[in-house]
C-alpha cells in the first residue's frame, strides 16, 4: 500500500525528546546549586541517557514507528522489545543519582517501589503490563491515534524500567538481590512475560485486523507476520536476558564466605531509611477517634478519658480510689 515507506520527519517527537533532555539537564543543574552535598553527573551516564532518548526516537519515528503503528505486527513487537531491552536500561543507567533520589522521594512513589521491586512482584507486574498493551483493542487504538501510541509506549517503557531495576538497583534504600537470585529472576523474566509469543505462533487466525495489509508492505501475510512477531519476541527476550543472567552468575562469588558488600551503603540509603522511619512514626502517632457510641467527647470531664463516665474516673495515684 502506498505511503507505508514514505519518509516522515516526526518533528514533534524529536522536539519532545529534545525538550525532555534539556529539562533533565536543567533539573540536575538546579539540584547541584541547591543541595548542600551536590552530586556530579558523570559524562558516561549523560551519554547513556542521551542514547536512550535517541533510541526512543528511532523506535517511535520513521520507519519503525510508522510500520509498528498500522502495518506490521513484527514491527510493533520489535519496537517494544527495543523499548524494554535497550531503552529502559539506558535511561536507568544514564540518569543522575540526585535526580533519581528526588523523583523517588515522595512517600507514595517510594512505597510502590518497595513493593513492586520484589522479584516475584516485578515479574507479575511486567507480565501484566506487556501482555495488556498487546490486547487487540489497544493495538487497534494505537493504529489510529498518536496519543494512544505514545501512552502505550510509555507503559511499555515503565514495564522495562521495572524489569531492570532489581538488576541495576539505583533506588536509595532498596538493595539488589544476590547474584544467584538476580540470575533466577532474569530467567523468569525471559519466560513469563512473553508467553503471548506462543499464542502468536500457534494461533491459526490473525489476532490484529490493524495489520491486515502487511503483505503489501513487508511481503508477509498477516498470519505469517504474527508468527514472525512471536519468534522475535521470544528469541530477543531469551537472548538478552539469559545473556545478562549468565554474566550475573559468572560474577557471583563461589561461596557465602566470599560474599561481600556488593552495593556499599551510602548516605542516600541511610537518609531514605530515616525518611521511612519518620513516616511510620507519624502514622503511629496519628490520633485514633473514639469508637461509636462512647458519647460526645465535648461532654466528657477534663480529668477523664474520652467517653468515660464521671463516676468511673480514677483520681488516685496508686490504683485505688481517690480521697472522698
Amino acid at each position: 500500500m502506498t505511503g507505508a515507506w514514505d519518509w516522515h520527519p516526526h518533528l514533534l517527537l524529536w522536539g519532545v525528546l529534545a525538550a525532555l533532555g534539556l529539562l533533565v539537564a536543567l533539573a540536575h543543574r538546579r539540584l547541584v546549586r541547591t543541595s548542600p552535598h551536590p552530586v556530579t553527573w558523570p559524562r558516561r551516564r549523560a551519554v547513556r541517557f542521551a542514547a536512550g532518548l535517541v533510541l526512543i526516537g528511532v523506535c517511535m519515528g520513521w520507519p519503525l514507528g510508522d510500520l509498528a503503528a498500522r502495518w506490521a505486527a513484527t514491527a510493533l513487537v520489535f519496537q517494544r522489545c527495543l523499548l524494554v531491552l535497550a531503552v529502559a536500561p539506558l535511561i536507568l543507567a544514564g540518569l543522575s543519582d540526585d535526580l533519581i533520589r528526588r523523583l523517588t522521594r515522595p512517600a507514595a512513589v517510594d512505597a510502590v517501589l518497595v513493593r513492586v521491586l520484589r522479584p516475584p512482584v516485578a515479574v507479575i507486574t511486567v507480565t501484566v503490563l506487556l501482555v495488556g498493551t498487546m490486547a487487540p483493542s489497544l493495538v487497534a487504538a494505537q493504529a489510529s491515534s498518536a496519543a494512544a501510541r505514545a501512552g502505550l509506549a510509555l507503559v511499555v517503557l515503565v514495564a522495562g524500567i521495572i524489569l531492570w531495576l532489581p538488576i541495576m538497583g539505583r533506588i536509595p534504600g532498596i538493595a539488589r538481590p544476590r547474584p544467584m537470585i538476580r540470575a533466577a529472576y532474569l530467567v523468569a523474566q525471559a519466560i513469563v512475560p512473553v508467553f503471548l509469543s506462543f499464542v502468536f505462533i500457534l494461533d491459526p487466525e490473525p489476532l490484529y485486523p490493524a495489520f491486515a495489509h502487511s503483505v503489501e508492505v513487508i511481503r508477509l501475510r498477516p498470519l505469517n507476520d504474527q508468527q514472525v512477531a512471536g519468534f522475535v519476541s521470544k528469541l530477543s527476550f531469551l537472548f538478552v536476558l539469559l545473556s545478562v543472567a549468565g554474566v550475573q552468575l559468572a560474577n557471583a562469588p563461589d561461596s557465602d564466605d566470599d560474599l561481600g558488600p556488593e552495593d556499599p551503603l551510602v548516605w542516600a540509603d541511610v537518609e531514605r531509611h530515616f525518611e521511612r522511619l519518620d513516616r511510620r512514626g507519624m502514622a503511629i502517632a496519628e490520633p485514633v477517634p473514639p469508637p461509636p457510641g462512647t458519647g460526645d467527647p465535648g461532654d466528657t470531664p477534663a480529668t477523664g478519658q474520652p467517653g468515660t463516665p464521671p463516676g468511673d474516673v480514677d483520681q488516685g495515684h496508686d490504683g485505688g480510689p481517690g480521697p472522698g
